[in-house]
């Protein structure tokens, strides 16, 4: 049965933007979800609620 490797030094990575990676793709993240939260809300105002709803269906009628 395999082994699993154990370095005697474990990797680390010391340059300056090691811990940089996973901010800056959770704010991505977050500015992603931003909008699409306030393109949904700006379509919801303009359209109307029913609007709104139907052309969620529709979408999802025509993904299915």
């Amino acid at each position: 049965m395999a082994q699993p490797l154990n370095p005697t030094h474990p990797l680390q990575d010391n340059s300056p933007t090691a811990g940089r990676t996973s901010s800056v793709l959770l704010f991505a993240g977050a500015v992603i979800g931003g909008l699409a939260v306030t393109g949904a809300l700006a379509l919801w105002f303009h359209y109307g609620t029913q609007m709104f709803f139907e052309m969620i269906r529709a979408g999802f009628a025509a993904c299915f």
